[in-house]
């Protein structure tokens, strides 16, 4: 690695997506010298855009719709406006087509979802309505997992919703084929089949987070969030060395700590016998969990949707009636892929002109597919659209195949075409990525997690990150007050 403009350094951080530079940045503000290193040629990790398909066709690599992103809790503290990102906010967040052409809406407001929902209307009000009250402040005691919540009752009240599995939630709580639609839609993001426990939490947290602020993307491409990111880091004077793979800690100028924004089998190798023989053993037990499919499309107009209000959604969940989306997501975990999976489908260019030549547009399809699949499934995506958007492939001028082999070599922490950051069920959901009390430490002070193997779990968000960087400061603190509480 060439020497950098500094020998040394308070803190370097590998790995430059959203939790390490996250984690970069936080310590940077607490005037910690710190120093990104990140493997390849842009920082960003998934946050990268590309012309995949044909010239003026801008794609997102992997992040393309950020909920958890725009109501960071760390983020909006970031003027990240002032660094160039811009939010665009679809007016419907999701949208959860029928093959009959009936459509679930996930409005930004919580009537207008209910009205989309027919018989399923009022009780969707019913489960939501006690938490859209304080739903800002609820969003960030969930999504900070506050031992302390500042809504005590409300956060009692979500828990014992979540406690139920998503397929559970939406049987118990709703009659009709779109209310359960919609909760079987959002509880697929947690990559479970729908019969486990905590799918439910999640479908419960993407409806919220709809509620407080619609889904939206980023104009031009979601590495203009990376781009943002790196601004404000650097503007506090950190450093990003680029190009510059770790393989070692000796690799690495010296530092009073280092953070890893990489998956734990990374951890392992780079730090080799600078960490304990059994936490080592612990780490290569984390589990990876599904991949990602995921096809990107060159488009001659908008997708053909038989429900017209489709359109106005920045993601369709693409996958018909809650049996079915339970039959995909099982059949996913356990055996392979079904004949009609679930398919995430995003739409950035319908809002973001950017992303397509005028009157065209760009299409993102993905579908979750066991560890290190190694099947092609375009035809299979293709054949599902088509049946809720007829005619989809008179549409299609031009594609491009991402592979869960193509995702890791793309980016190594993506092991197995894995892009949460590993599985989140409720047993690793706890112990992420092993059991500890603080999970971004290790038994090396001086080494620390903050990739999305640590809590609160995948998302673009920087979470991870954050907390990383506020866990390094508060033992240093903790160190100097025992420095001087012995009178050194």
């Amino acid at each position: 690695m060439p020497k950098p403009r500094l020998s040394e350094y308070d803190a370097i951080v590998v790995g430059s997506g959203p939790n390490g530079l996250s984690a970069a940045i936080r310590l940077a503000q607490a005037g910690r010298r710190t120093l990104v290193v990140e493997a390849a040629e842009r920082i960003g990790g998934g946050l990268r855009c590309a012309e995949l398909t044909r010239p003026g066709f801008l794609h997102d690599h992997c992040a393309a719709v950020h909920p958890m992103g725009a109501l960071s809790p760390y983020w909006r503290t970031l003027a990240l406006h002032e660094h160039g990102l811009e939010w665009i906010e679809a007016p419907v967040s999701a949208a959860h087509p029928l093959e009959d052409g009936r459509v679930a809406l996930l409005w930004h407001g919580i009537e207008a979802t209910a009205e989309s929902l027919e018989q399923d209307g009022a009780a969707y009000r019913k489960l939501m309505q006690p938490f859209v009250a304080h739903a800002d402040e609820l969003f960030d005691d969930l999504i900070l997992m506050r031992k302390w919540p500042r809504h005590r009752w409300a956060t009692a009240r979500f828990a014992w919703l979540a406690r139920r599995s998503a397929r559970g939630l939406a049987r118990s709580r709703f009659d009709g084929e779109l209310g359960r639609a919609l909760i079987a839609g959002c509880g697929a993001h947690s990559l479970l089949p729908l019969e486990f426990t905590l799918s439910g939490a999640v479908a419960l947290m993407f409806c919220l987070s709809s509620h407080v602020r619609a889904w939206p993307v980023v104009r031009g491409g979601s590495e203009a969030l990376a781009r943002a990111l790196g601004s404000v880091f650097r503007g506090l004077g950190g450093e990003i060395v680029c190009g510059q793979r770790v393989r070692s800690l000796d690799a690495l100028p010296s530092a009073s700590v280092i953070l890893f924004d990489t998956a734990p089998r990374e951890v392992v190798a780079i730090a080799g016998d600078q960490l304990p023989a059994g936490y080592r053993r612990r780490l290569e037990r984390y589990r990876y969990g599904p991949g990602v499919f995921k096809v990107d499309w060159a488009l001659r107009e908008p997708i053909p949707w038989r429900a017209a209000a489709c359109r106005e959604a920045s993601t369709v969940h693409v996958g018909g009636t809650l049996d079915d989306i339970c039959e995909s997501e099982s059949t996913m975990w356990s055996r392979g892929v079904s004949e009609k999976p679930f398919v995430m489908v995003c739409q950035q260019s319908h809002f973001d002109v950017s992303r397509a030549p005028a009157g065209q547009h760009t299409g993102y399809a993905y579908i979750h597919v066991p560890h290190g699949y190694r099947e092609d499934c375009e035809t299979t995506i293709l054949e599902q659209i088509e049946r809720f958007a007829p005619g989809f492939r008179d549409c299609i001028l031009a594609s491009h195949v991402t592979r869960p082999a193509d995702f890791e070599r793309g980016n190594p922490a993506f092991v197995g075409g894995s892009v949460t950051g590993g599985v989140a069920d409720w047993r690793q959901f706890i112990t992420r990525p092993v059991a500890r009390i603080d999970p971004y430490s290790t038994p090396n002070p001086r080494l620390f997690l903050c990739s999305a193997a640590t809590p609160p779990g995948g998302g673009v968000h920087g979470l991870g990150g954050w907390l990383a960087a506020e866990s390094v400061l508060r033992r240093q603190r903790g160190t100097s007050t025992r420095a001087l509480a012995s009178g050194g």
